[in-house]
């Protein structure tokens, strides 16, 4: 055997005793599904399935864990990890565990405290069964689970519960954060006519339903539900958020929404998080971030709150996040 061969297998042998050494374990746990159903709207056939309650876990092999990046995805309609997957690679080369939680609750908005108690509670189980640190938490998603960190922060903070996420940052991407205007864009939807009506009216139906009125008859409900609100002078849930850091990512696409949805800009979730962000600054939060997306960063010909997160520089995200924990 020549000198050259021999180091070439010696070579070999190292990368793989290395993958094998540092890789990535998936450890999945999902309850079976409840055999009844919910109803999301007026219809006849308007129920939804439940959905397996459970997580999805990415945790790095034989590495010292610097923190946990957390998802609140549903295991159906999210595919229990379609946006967190996207984070692994980066997430494994910088030494983080990447967590998925559901409930049982098909598109849950957290309306209810059970749905935030149950995710407290398998999240505290992960913690646990596989001693995952509890520093440097980052909270991260798009759409409903972007909003669902919201509300599942504001839970944590306001009761007393004996065990508490160390959060050091939220990661906001392209979702609703001020839902009187959310009801006010989707009752104008209904009004012209020019979409599929599906989700105005399921929507509306849900914020009707469990925040007992409209903006007109109960705005205190939509206020507090609502994680800022340009129609609230005082924004108090704002200031949960004052000590984390925030990064948001915005993609208005303005011209494809005209064109194709007949919606201002004012039936734009970027506006939510535009005025979010400003009332965080004077609530005293100086570490804040805006990222926008123009229409060259994002190829998809479909704009929607998952093509956002999709687009979205995934290491770029890495780097600010491995920032925040330097600080």
């Amino acid at each position: 055997m020549t000198k050259l061969n021999f180091k070439l297998i010696f070579l070999l042998f190292f990368i793989l005793l290395s993958v094998n050494s540092f890789s990535q374990k998936i450890v999945e746990y999902y309850e079976p599904a409840k055999n009844d159903s919910l109803r999301v709207g007026t219809g006849e056939n308007d129920f939804f399935p439940f959905i397996q309650k459970g997580y999805t876990l990415m945790l790095p092999e034989n590495k010292k864990l610097k923190g946990v990046l957390i998802f609140l995805e549903d295991s159906r309609y999210d595919k229990k990890n379609r946006s967190s997957k996207q984070m692994y690679n980066q997430a494994f080369e910088k030494d983080f565990a990447v967590l998925s939680v559901s409930t049982e609750i098909p598109l849950d908005f957290y309306f209810t405290k059970s749905s935030m108690i149950s995710t407290h509670k398998l999240i505290q189980e992960v913690f646990n069964e596989h001693n995952l640190p509890n520093e440097n938490i980052f909270f991260l998603g798009a759409s409903l689970v972007g909003h669902r960190a919201m509300q599942y922060i504001k839970f944590m903070k306001e009761d007393d519960l004996e065990f508490q996420l160390n959060v050091k940052g939220i990661v906001i991407c392209n979702f609703t954060l001020d839902f009187t205007r959310k009801w006010y864009q989707h009752k104008r939807d209904i009004r012209i006519n020019r979409i599929d009506l599906w989700e105005p009216k399921f929507i509306n139906y849900l914020l009707e339903t469990h925040l007992k009125g409209t903006p007109k008859t109960n705005p205190e409900s939509y206020n507090n539900f609502s994680s800022y609100s340009y129609f609230d002078e005082k924004n108090k849930n704002v200031k949960i958020y004052k000590g984390f850091a925030v990064r948001a990512y915005i993609e208005p696409a303005i011209k494809y929404k005209l064109t194709k949805q007949l919606r201002t800009l004012y039936e734009n979730n970027s506006t939510d998080i535009v005025g979010f962000l400003a009332e965080l600054e004077l609530s005293g939060n100086k570490n804040t971030e805006l990222i926008v997306l123009h229409p060259e960063d994002n190829p998809s010909q479909k704009k929607n709150t998952q093509s956002t997160w999709d687009a979205i520089n995934k290491y770029g995200l890495m780097d600010w996040i491995l920032k925040q924990i330097e600080k």
